[in-house]
């Protein structure tokens, strides 16, 4: 960790956390995905997606990363997520109203507030704990089908099979538990999802996290660690997001789209001149230019810590 030394106290204590979050999720990651090599995966088609107009070269060493509320699904998992444990009884109608506020100000506001996502990330950990692993995954399935398959955007899930038939992977990368996001990935066709890990001891949540919630900078860091694992060169890697929170995890890759971006982003993405695509409203929006690579500072350390942490959680 001696590149983390220059920073406070306080900087490196979250960069860490950063770290450990992101390295775990792409170990989770990985794991999931030779898991479903050698099952097998479900993957269901896609009505109505047009060809993509965005470029996309077969590269055994180039990827694609996806964040998911708002680029890949209409809202935010974590809410739809929420939605269905209160039918199954998981908790209480006023915990509900909390839910229904968020996503209704999610919609609106079409970015995400860091208080709101706290708030559901502090709920939706108190609400598992206790719960099997097993259970949630099997819930997560049913989920998928009451509240998210119609909200996939086939825009982008048509620029994901784009990067499928290409022979690329394809990853989701997200905030939202791993378990749901891996849920999403599989029936979307994808290779894996990056997702925050929850910890869990004898296949129970604890209730607790491993390092931090997978958003912002801790997204950069999986991305980063899983390219390190699979032996990608991110120069030749997309990466596709709506939120300005994932400016790091964009600036990362050779090529950065802004999906149905917020204000913030789509102004960033213009002067860099990446390319733009709103599905939003039906109209295209302006694509400009081809993106150049462009990179951020290596962060070093907390691989090791991440495997051993995943592996004790198991």
């Amino acid at each position: 960790m001696a590149a983390l030394r220059w920073l406070t106290p306080r900087r490196r204590s979250a960069t860490a956390r950063s770290v450990l979050a992101g390295e775990a999720s792409a170990e989770a990651a990985r794991k999931s995905a030779e898991a479903a090599e050698t099952s097998g995966k479900t993957q269901e088609t896609a009505p109505g997606a047009t060809e993509p107009e965005f470029p996309v070269h077969g590269d055994d060493r180039a990827a694609a990363f996806f964040d998911l509320d708002n680029t890949v699904m209409q809202g935010a998992a974590i809410f739809h997520f929420g939605r269905g444990l209160y039918k199954r009884k998981f908790f209480e109608t006023r915990d509900l109203a909390r839910f229904a506020w968020q996503q209704a100000w999610f919609r609106l506001a079409g970015f995400e507030d860091p208080e709101h996502m706290q708030d559901a990330r502090d709920s939706a950990l108190s609400i598992v704990k206790g719960h099997r692993v097993s259970e949630l995954k099997s819930i997560g399935e049913e989920i998928y089908d009451e509240y998210m398959a119609e909200r996939i955007w086939p825009g982008t899930r048509a620029l994901a099979q784009a990067h499928l038939d290409a022979g690329q992977k394809v990853w989701l990368v997200t905030a939202a538990p791993v378990e749901i996001a891996q849920v999403i990935a599989r029936r979307l066709g994808l290779t894996g999802a990056l997702g925050t890990v929850a910890e869990s001891i004898g296949g129970v949540y604890t209730g607790k996290l491993v390092g931090e919630p997978l958003h912002g900078p801790a997204k950069a860091e999986a991305v980063r660690a899983l390219a390190a694992a699979e032996a990608l060169d991110l120069s030749r890697c997309a990466a596709y997001s709506d939120s300005h929170n994932d400016i790091p995890m964009l600036s990362l890759v050779g090529h950065p789209y802004a999906i149905n971006p917020d204000s913030k982003l789509r102004k960033h993405a213009r002067e860099l001149e990446w390319r733009l695509r709103d599905y939003r409203t039906g109209r295209k929006a302006a694509k400009v230019g081809i993106p150049a690579a462009a990179g951020v500072g290596a962060v070093a350390g907390g691989t090791a810590a991440a495997i051993a942490l995943h592996r004790r959680r198991r």
